[in-house]
């Protein structure tokens, strides 16, 4: 049982990270099990040889929910976010909207009475903001990279966006799907690894890069998370709030970096029927939550 409940936290986590809104880490945390990950991670690579064991059982356990869902999302979800970009958008806006008070709520005695922690928040909003206005992708620069077509420039530059991207889908925050949104390299990722799945190979060596960068990333951020969230957790928690307010700007800029740029989102384009539904599917998840924590409690 304990492997099947974890399988679903993966898959759930991997259907947050495989499209812009949500980040996997987010569903961790709504789930309520999101230190014993990033303590997993940091034992993986820090940890003596019995806490490594204990890691690697953990998270085999969520790799293998991560990879099916994964898999399904590629194969499926993504092709639905670029023909249906403003109903995808409008339910991550409901998803992110209706996370924000969760996480509150999980994390209100580390809020309480720490209001003057609220400047991480505006800094988590100001990096958002400025990531996406100022990306060249997100505002009627080159859109559609052919990431076959590799030199150096663009190699490195794909690690990076790797690096940057891992980072946000551990964290509770921005999804690392809509960082690479904001970098124009979302669609030529996801479509790398689709066609890969389908055994086109001119797409394996930027997507090698690409884990590259997701490893060195891993490596740089899981450390900093760990610390950040055991040593100036309250001001990590206001500055996560700040990213998750600040990926509205992004999502509603989103539709101008697809491969055929579209306009940004309006109040004519948004769904109110979507909103609502990634409203209720995080009451969905809250419900799920519950009903895992008492399966551990059972066992």
């Amino acid at each position: 049982m304990e492997y099947l409940l974890n399988a679903i936290r993966g898959f759930f986590m991997a259907l947050a990270d495989s499209v812009p809104g949500v980040s996997g880490g987010t569903i961790a945390f709504i789930l309520g099990f999101y230190d014993k990950f990033i303590n997993a991670l940091d034992n993986l690579i820090y940890g003596k040889k019995e806490e490594k064991i204990d890691g690697i059982k953990f998270l085999i356990k969520i790799g293998i929910g991560w990879i099916i869902g994964m898999i399904l999302a590629m194969l499926f979800l993504t092709r639905l976010f670029e023909s249906h970009i403003y109903q995808v958008s409008s339910l991550f806006m409901g998803f992110i909207l209706l996370s924000i008070p969760v996480i509150i709520k999980e994390e209100k005695d580390n809020l309480k009475g720490k209001y003057y922690n609220l400047i991480f928040t505006l800094i988590g909003m100001m990096v958002v903001f400025l990531i996406t206005y100022f990306n060249p992708m997100s505002s009627g620069g080159e859109t559609g990279v052919d990431i076959t077509k590799i030199n150096i420039k663009l190699g490195l530059y794909i690690i990076l966006v790797g690096m940057v991207a891992i980072s946000a889908m551990v964290l509770p925050g921005i999804s690392g799907s809509t960082l690479l949104l904001i970098f124009g390299l979302y669609f030529p990722i996801t479509t790398g690894i689709r066609e890969l799945l389908h055994l086109h190979f001119e797409y394996f060596l930027p997507i090698f890069l690409f884990g590259i960068g997701v490893i060195i990333g891993v490596l740089l951020i899981i450390r900093f998370i760990k610390l950040a969230l055991k040593n100036a957790r309250s001001q990590t928690i206001y500055c996560i709030l700040g990213l998750m307010i600040g990926s509205f700007y992004a999502i509603i800029m989103g539709p101008k970096t697809l491969s055929v740029p579209q306009a940004p989102m309006t109040l004519g384009s948004f769904s109110i029927v979507f909103f609502v539904l990634g409203g209720l599917l995080i009451f969905g998840l809250e419900r799920l939550k519950i009903i895992l924590e008492k399966k551990a409690q059972n066992k």
